[in-house]
């Protein structure tokens, strides 16, 4: 879906598999309650051209009218997305705290 453009998907539900690779992939999955689902997609059928704004920072959708619907996303997932880092691009940044671990480590193991 990213290769298409698309960087979030609104839906009132996502499949955990769905919900896990769309994350991976640097997808934004936006659950919303069944009613707002509902308005968003009557809106859009009235106006296909419809634009609706995602604030992935403060974890909300806003309607042209306005509304503004929030989202639930995990601290992690949401520090990937921002950042634009993987699982691996998140524990890197720890690098050096890494390092210090396994130099501690070594010391102690060679006091044995």
């Amino acid at each position: 879906m990213r290769g298409f453009g698309f960087r979030a998907v609104i839906s009132p539900s996502f499949a955990d598999i769905f919900r896990s690779n769309a994350l991976k992939n640097g997808l934004l999955p936006v659950e919303v309650d069944t009613e707002s689902h509902h308005r968003l997609t009557s809106l859009l059928e009235r106006s296909p051209g419809l634009e609706v704004t995602i604030d992935l920072e403060k974890q909300c959708v806003t309607l042209p009218d306005g509304t503004v619907i929030s989202f639930p996303l995990d601290d992690f997932s949401k520090y990937c997305l921002l950042n634009g880092v993987d699982e691996l691009g998140y524990l890197l940044r720890f690098g050096e705290r890494i390092s210090e671990y396994e130099r501690m480590h070594d010391r102690i193991g060679d006091k044995a």
